[in-house]
């Protein structure tokens, strides 16, 4: 059976609160463990940003994304991760849509040529 493999980006927000060697270390943690199960194809570092509304009574939080490609039964797992995470907000794992290239169209013969 093929090993088969999907395209996720995941967002993490985590508490400002934390010093940044918490934030470093956690994102570490979530780089590693996705790694292990799966390939990093990119992370941004989207820093400290502020909340539209308070979470868990904190205005601000670090963002960071993740784009990676897994099997679909490890993203389960890492959200269970995050869930039991101390200092993780928020976090959302969405399955990025593949577009299916069109092949263009043979130009249809015009009247002219077609009476040649």
């Amino acid at each position: 059976m093929p090993n088969l493999t999907n395209s996720y980006e995941t967002i993490i927000i985590l508490s400002a609160n934390l010093e940044d060697d918490a934030i470093t270390a956690t994102v570490e943690k979530f780089k590693k463990l996705i790694a292990d199960n799966g390939e990093i194809e990119s992370v941004e570092d989207w820093g400290k940003r502020k909340f539209a509304y308070p979470i868990q009574k904190q205005n601000d939080g670090h963002y960071t994304l993740i784009n990676f490609k897994s099997s679909p039964e490890f993203t389960a797992e890492l959200d269970r991760v995050y869930n039991i995470t101390d200092g993780v907000l928020r976090s959302i794992i969405v399955k990025k849509q593949i577009k299916p290239v069109k092949a263009k169209k043979a130009p249809k013969p015009t009247e002219a040529a077609s009476a040649e």
